[in-house]
């Protein structure tokens, strides 16, 4: 797609995965409502994926890098690391000359910022090499932001380790900056011991980064840390503007996935009783259970014989009892992926068990549906406390037993008080007074970084 007329360009670069990509394309949408040509930066093999469901009219520039990797080439965290710390800098310093060069910046303007997903920190540095604006953008919870700024402060008072990041010997305890988590449920401890090592590296890596950004754009909503209100750290960007959920806020058609969507869902779910399927999803970047669970959860939908939809990838299937498919036919539908915001708006879901990915949970209050948690890793265990403990809109399994499973769909499906504060989490969080707050932050961030006499102001 060319683009002769002359508008400032915001150039953003998304971390590679589903969660990731899909808050950044929405971000990318308000810039075009507000006068901007957003660039995408994509590898060429989330291009492929997506590049057909996104018609020329949504004015997004997609340029794609290759990231030197086979298609059939597992993209686990370590993989995609070393990718956005090599290869990706090296074409975001040709897109950046490109678009800024003097004869593309005479003809259709250049680039006036780069928005940045903190995960893909390394673009902070080529953002400053050549004296673009940066902006870091945060696709989750600000207080997950603020727990992760607080790792000096962790260190310093002996609750994690230095070099690895794990609790110390006898701390498992509350952290103090979030009371609602544990020192052995932070973010970076994923798998093995050296896996968490890395993490940890990671992060303190990408958070030294993220002190140069001169504002940061949040994927949350203004009334986030209301309940729990804490100062922001030292160590975060000058400025923050929450300008979430984007899933809301931004008014997207329908957001491109990375995989095939089984549709059928759909047209099952108009055969069900209202209020009455399960609702089964832990998202897509990592295997979310292990075999033993998947077996647990498995034998105790076969026992409970209650309709239910799950979102089961194949590879992770490895764990079904033989004969799942047939013997839950009746009553069940498992399929790979699936269109989830249809299938969280249709009256016949009755709750929506989840890993508590920060993306799923504002899907599920946008569509006013109760949760069941189960989080896995990373940010889901904050997530899960403020579901749980802070807007009580939910209840966390600790397990996959029938009777377990049991009586929290019953809970979550049949308390009422737990149904009017979902009423009112979600008017606060997707009302028209919540719009308004977000457009006057949208508004107040272009005004930081001095974009507003680059573009006249739309409505966002």
């Amino acid at each position: 797609m060319k683009y002769t007329s002359k508008k400032p360009k915001v150039l953003l670069v998304p971390y590679p995965a589903q969660g990731h990509v899909t808050p950044m394309l929405m971000l990318a949408a308000v810039f075009h409502r507000r006068g901007f040509l957003p660039i995408f930066l994509t590898p060429s093999y989330i291009h492929r994926h997506i590049s057909s469901q996104i018609s020329s009219s949504d004015e997004i520039l997609f340029v794609s890098m290759s990231d030197g990797l086979d298609d059939n080439m597992p993209r686990d965290f370590f993989t995609v690391e070393a990718v956005m710390e090599t290869t990706m800098p090296i074409y975001l310093r040709q897109v950046l000359s490109e678009h800024n060069s003097k004869e593309s910046s005479d003809s259709s303007g250049s680039v006036v910022c780069m928005v940045v997903d903190l995960l893909a920190s390394s673009a902070i540095e080529v953002g400053k090499e050549f004296g673009v604006t940066v902006v870091g953008f945060w696709p989750a919870m600000l207080a997950t932001y603020k727990l992760i700024s607080t790792i000096p402060e962790m260190v310093q008072s002996n609750l994690i380790s230095s070099d690895t990041g794990c609790p110390e010997e006898g701390s498992k305890r509350c952290v103090p900056s979030q009371p609602l988590l544990s020192t052995e449920e932070l973010p970076w401890l994923i798998g093995t011991p050296s896996a968490r090592k890395g993490r940890f590296k990671f992060w303190k890596r990408t958070m030294a980064r993220a002190k140069s950004v001169q504002c940061l754009l949040v994927n949350s909503f203004p009334e986030e840390l209301l309940p729990l209100q804490k100062p922001t750290p030292k160590s975060s960007a000058a400025s923050v503007f929450l300008v979430g959920p984007l899933t809301q806020h931004s008014n997207p058609a329908k957001t491109p996935t990375f995989w095939e969507e089984d549709d059928g869902c759909v047209k099952w779910l108009e055969k069900q009783r209202p209020n009455s399927v399960i609702y089964i999803s832990f998202g897509s970047w990592v295997s979310p259970i292990n075999e033993s669970k998947v077996r647990s959860l498995a034998m105790a939908l076969l026992g409970l014989k209650n309709p239910f939809i799950w979102v089961l990838k194949n590879n992770w299937r490895d764990g079904l009892p033989i004969g799942f498919q047939q013997k839950s036919q009746s009553y069940g539908r498992l399929v790979s992926w699936a269109p989830q915001i249809e299938i969280l708006k249709h009256k016949a879901v009755g709750c929506y068990l989840t890993h508590c990915g920060w993306n799923s949970i504002m899907e599920a209050i946008q569509c006013g549906k109760r949760l069941l948690c189960f989080p896995v890793a990373g940010d889901q265990f904050l997530n899960c406390g403020y579901v749980v403990k802070v807007w009580r809109i939910g209840v966390r399994l600790n397990g996959f037993g029938e009777k377990e499973v049991e009586e929290g769909m019953k809970k979550v499906m049949e308390d009422g008080e737990m149904k009017g504060r979902l009423m009112k989490l979600h008017e606060r969080i997707m009302g028209e007074e919540a719009n308004y707050r977000v457009n006057s932050n949208f508004t107040a961030f272009i005004n930081e970084i001095n974009l507003s006499t680059k573009v006249a102001h739309s409505i966002l």
